[in-house]
């Protein structure tokens, strides 16, 4: 039987409750299954890094980085072989065949991106291959340009994870300082999905107990908000590109709408996501880049330093 296409049923109820039912319909071709080829091989040949959403041993959901030599993501046709695993330590180092997942490739340099979902088809001893059910390009919004290098003082050293349940000081400081993060989310038929998100330093909010973050205006396809309205389990990738320290977070994850306009709405939108972590990973990986060069159309931040900083 083949992949069920086009938009889920939570897709459609956010596209409906956010007026963009219309618009949203004309981009359900998007969703077919593709053919790797031409431009999108292309793109995919000259990555240096993708972000993987996959479940581990334990059924967790968890967002990793893959850095790689340029080539190490190869298409042909239906198939993506993937020529990287996640490092040792990883929350998801052992990773499981038979499993849906979800990509995205990424050049920050260009303010490019493609995302690819399908499911797991085989892991191997250095890297694995994706049996593509979808696969489509987004919009530069909101991505912070950099140039990734290698780190010589990190590559090939262990990589030490830190396991833990709660956010915390130091956690806290790199996300109230990111720019940039991966969002991870999945469905109970379509499978999982990563996503970039970006805008300010200070767009995410985060307390001990939790943290959010207002959506910005995008695409109107709702693909990670549609899949938190099906299913809340999320995960969520933070990098500290300055050091190669990255912050896994493991949790749930729901939708509030409120009042457009509200302290908060950077966007205008009127929606903001709730992210509650319940397992927390730092470790690092051997990529770092320089200052960024923002997105030039970031939303400002409309909350008062007091609530940014609670």
């Amino acid at each position: 039987m083949g992949v069920p296409t086009g938009f889920h049923e939570g897709e459609l109820a956010v596209q409906r409750r956010a007026g963009v039912a219309g618009p949203a319909a004309r981009l359900a071709g998007m969703l077919a299954p593709p053919e790797l080829d031409g431009g999108a091989a292309l793109f995919l040949r000259d990555r240096d890094l993708a972000v993987l959403t996959a479940r581990d041993r334990d059924g967790l959901l968890w967002t990793s980085p893959l850095p790689g030599a340029p080539g190490f993501l190869a298409a042909h046709g239906r198939s993506l072989d993937v020529r990287a695993l996640p490092a040792p330590g990883d929350p998801l180092a052992g990773l499981a065949a038979g499993q849906q997942v979800g990509m995205t490739a990424v050049d920050l340099a260009t303010r490019r991106r493609l995302r690819i979902n399908g499911a797991l088809a085989e892991v191997g001893a250095s890297g694995f291959t994706v049996a593509v059910d979808q696969a489509y390009g987004n919009c530069p919004q909101y991505i912070q340009r950099r140039h990734l290098r290698r780190s010589p003082a990190r590559a090939g050293a262990p990589s030490e994870a830190r396991w833990g349940d709660t956010l915390d000081a130091g956690h806290l400081r790199l996300i109230r300082a990111a720019d940039t993060f991966f969002l991870g989310t999945t469905h109970p038929t379509r499978g999982a999905d990563a996503s970039h998100r970006g805008g300010a330093p200070g767009f995410v909010r985060a307390d001990a107990e939790g943290l959010w973050w207002p959506d910005y205006p995008g695409n109107n396809m709702f693909n990670s908000l549609g899949n938190l309205a099906a299913d809340n389990t999320a995960a969520l990738l933070f990098l500290d590109f300055a050091t190669g320290t990255t912050l896994h977070l493991s949790g749930t994850a729901a939708v509030d709408w409120t009042a457009p306009g509200v302290p908060g709405d950077d966007g205008g939108t009127g929606r903001r996501v709730r992210f509650t972590p319940h397992r927390v990973v730092t470790t690092t990986i051997p990529v770092v880049a320089g200052p960024p060069a923002p997105y030039p159309r970031n939303p400002p931040l409309t909350d008062t330093p007091d609530q940014h900083s609670a």
